[in-house]
């Protein structure tokens, strides 16, 4: 007779682990979603047996002290290997966006900066010039001014940077098809408990890295910061698998995955506390408090180590540090505010235009020559991008001259302002100038800059290369806002008697910093294209140090979100996961019909009946029919056909598994033999062969709701639990099944979309 312990131990775990059944059972296929329920059951279950063996003996303690630490253990080597990747594609793309102008030939590995740095002979003024670099042409020619060496130097930019887009479009369709894109949306996907197998793997990790620094190298308009987010989750994945703990639980690795998406944040924009406020708002779907520590402590770790490479040279972390000495003023929010609603209406429009746009390449016969795809879209931004000189530098030194406030000691055309010859002031607090005639040059070359940024990026973005989306949204706020700030600074200079500037500007004072305008505007476009809020703002003052200017980028941030919610409610990340047809149920989204449970659960009217299995009637060719007939994930067990009163769910997989290893393994298992789910075996005549006992691999507390359950709470449910299927019921009987997907179809179709487009289990 079973003691009560044992009877307990059949009933409380889903799955009767104390003798591990076999290998694989548990596990999901590609493209499944996992069960978060049951894997968090599995880990309380392994929690529960280490904790009871550890009194035994000192081993088994140091072992479970080991188990305890291997969370942190992991959050160190991602931290430390996420760092290291990217200071060493920081340094990378640095050289290589010089290579495509000139070469150092003091030592060819060093970028235009690091080869003027060097030198003796440069003077102040002239700090980009110096014997040791030279362009291409004065390398080849001899001579450094002409039309035919500007013609031979254009030439040899396009060459270059049609060489390196090939290149990372190549090695992306050969080797890791997977490490195209931003990665962001996938993985998104992959935390809400999705399978995607590969998508994390070395080679997708090993790829996206090279072919990153090619991608941003070649000039195209993309940014390094979204594939940062997938390349550390490829960390975080590769460590998860020297640890059982991680690998064998797909929950407890999606625990992981959060706290790497931060890290990635944290040294894609030198930004520790951004990232994991962006891990929690925008990409994560379970975190609970252990993974806001871990996740900590990793974007900590990552930051440290970026800090050590030092890959700017500058010994600090931040991109584009801005030093403004002046306060800002009240009336300024006006701008700001329309700063605000111009990033909200430029992401509506990036979002329709560039969806339509994949679309597009989906359906046509576009999809099918990526290559070609990628050296077109090459050339014609290299073609367009060399004459101006804003564009023809990387976006993140475009970014970083905007925001830049004009010292005196300033020589970018944009500070080409007329200085009073009687000035004497201290150097630091220079006050409003009337523009010369270099700013007026620029800022027609800023607005060329703006438009021509607007339209590439809605056909950079989605290509089968790897792109981020965070540094070209950037670049155009940035181009907007410095437009919007010089505007504003002339008008405070010429009419400084208006009512507005009266209280705040006097005359031969500093008051309006066009490089804060830029600051606000970055993050204003940024916000209405990803829908990020607090993230959002938290990574701008990280980004560049400003830590007065909190308000105005709040203010930009709310703004953009709402008007951009006003043309639709889906950010970039959420419209690319419903045009891939990932099942992904949003935590925002609300669901206000009036639909019951019976309405969306399966079979409808006219289909065949449910798919089950009896407890002690089936044979083991019954099962084999049944999983050969169809392609559901799984069964429910019910008592018999006549009363079909329910008593369990049994995975397909795990069925399979199971009858597979009985047939190696056990004797006398054969078609004909009985499958039984209960505790004792059913009585059989002597002549029938041995039955086979599959009550293990039953779980017997499988989720259920009533017939009459509201939708509302039906989709809550399986957001919250994260669950795989739910069994409906009526008074113990079994009526039907509703699966995620059911759900997410009946949610589509309830908002008029086509609910075929959800495509996977």
């Amino acid at each position: 007779i079973a003691t009560p312990t044992e009877e307990m131990n059949g009933a409380g775990n889903l799955m009767d682990f104390l003798d591990e059944p076999f290998p694989d059972v548990g596990t999901y296929e590609d493209f499944h979603t996992i069960d978060w329920l049951r894997e968090k059951s599995r880990d309380t279950d392994r929690h529960r047996k280490i904790t009871s063996k550890s009194k035994e003996s000192i081993w088994e303690l140091i072992k479970s002290l080991l188990d305890a630490w291997s969370g942190w253990v992991v959050m160190l080597l991602i931290g430390l290997l996420s760092g290291t990747l990217a200071g060493v594609i920081d340094l990378a793309v640095d050289w290589m966006t010089d290579l495509k102008e000139g070469v150092c030939l003091s030592a060819f590995w060093y970028s235009h900066e690091q080869c003027c740095w060097t030198s003796n002979e440069t003077t102040f003024d002239d700090r980009d010039k110096c014997p040791q670099w030279q362009k291409w042409a004065e390398l080849m020619t001899g001579h450094t001014e002409g039309a035919g060496v500007y013609v031979l130097n254009y030439f040899l930019y396009i060459l270059w940077a049609l060489l390196f887009s090939f290149l990372a479009v190549s090695l992306v369709r050969v080797f890791a098809p997977y490490a195209c894109g931003s990665g962001i949306p996938e993985i998104k996907t992959i935390l809400s408990g999705f399978i995607i197998r590969g998508y994390l793997g070395k080679w997708t990790l090993l790829i996206k890295t090279v072919t990153l620094v090619l991608a941003v190298s070649s000039g195209l308009s993309l940014g390094k910061e979204g594939p940062l987010v997938h390349v550390a989750c490829c960390c975080g994945n590769l460590f998860c698998s020297l640890f059982s703990k991680y690998s064998k639980n797909e929950g407890k690795r999606r625990e992981v995955l959060s706290a790497a998406a931060a890290a990635g944040v944290s040294v894609a924009f030198g930004a520790p506390i951004g990232g994991v406020l962006f891990s929690l708002e925008e990409v994560s779907y379970y975190f609970p408090l252990k993974t806001l520590w871990r996740s900590f402590f990793a974007a900590l770790v990552a930051a440290f180590t970026l800090r050590s490479i030092n890959p700017f040279g500058n010994s600090r972390l931040v991109l584009f540090y801005v030093e403004y000495h002046t306060p800002w003023y009240m009336a300024e929010l006006v701008p700001f505010i329309l700063l605000g609603v111009f990033g909200g209406l430029w992401g509506t429009l990036f979002i329709r235009a560039n969806i339509a746009w994949c679309r597009r390449r989906k359906t046509t016969q576009l999809g099918k020559y990526p290559v070609l795809e990628v050296i077109a879209v090459t050339g014609i931004t290299a073609v367009l991008a060399y004459p101006n000189p804003y564009t023809r530098r990387s976006t993140s030194e475009l970014i970083s001259e905007l925001f830049n406030d004009c010292g005196s000691l300033e020589s970018s055309q944009l500070c080409d302002y007329i200085n009073n010859p009687n000035m004497s002031r201290p150097v630091d607090d220079i006050p409003d100038r009337p523009a010369g005639p270099g700013v007026y040059n620029a800022l027609w070359q800023l607005a060329l800059a703006l438009i021509f940024k607007i339209v590439i990026t809605i056909f950079t973005f989605g290509m089968k290369i790897p792109s981020g989306l965070f540094i070209p949204s950037m670049a155009v706020g940035a181009i907007a806002g410095r437009i919007v700030g010089i505007a504003v600074e002339q008008m405070a200079y010429h009419h400084h008697d208006w009512i507005i500037f009266k209280n705040w500007c006097r005359p031969g004072a500093d008051c309006v910093t066009p490089g804060l305008y830029a600051m606000v505007g970055a993050a204003a476009c940024l916000g209405g294209v990803t829908r990020m809020t607090v993230s959002l703002v938290v990574i701008m003052f990280e980004l560049t140090g400003g830590l007065e200017y909190i308000v105005p980028l709040m203010a930009a941030a709310v703004t953009s979100k709402w008007v951009a919610d006003a043309f639709g409610k889906e950010g970039i990340y959420e419209s690319h996961i419903q045009l891939n047809g990932y099942p992904y149920l949003d935590v925002r989204d609300e669901f206000t019909h009036r639909t019951l449970a019976t309405d969306v659960m399966r079979p409808r009217r006219n289909d065949p009946p449910l798919a089950v299995l009896t407890q002690d009637t089936t044979t083991v060719e019954d099962v084999e029919t049944l999983i050969k007939d169809t392609d559901y994930n799984g069964f429910p067990v019910v008592v018999s056909r006549e009363s079909e009163r329910l008593i369990g769910f049994v995975q397909r997989r795990d069925l399979t598994l199971a009858i597979k290893n009985a047939r190696q393994k056990q004797d006398g298992v054969v078609s004909s033999s009985v499958v039984y789910f209960t505790e004792d075996a059913p009585q059989l005549p002597a002549s029938n062969p041995q039955p086979l006992k599959l009550r293990r691999i039953l779980n017997l507390s499988p989720f259920t709701v009533t017939d009459h359950t509201p939708m509302e709470t039906v989709v809550d449910i399986f957001r919250k639990l994260g669950l795989r299927q739910c069994l409906v019921t009526r008074s113990g009987r079994l009526l039907g099944i509703i699966t995620k997907k059911d759900v997410l179809r009946h949610m589509a179709q309830m908002m008029n979309q086509d609910p075929e487009s959800i495509m996977f289990n």
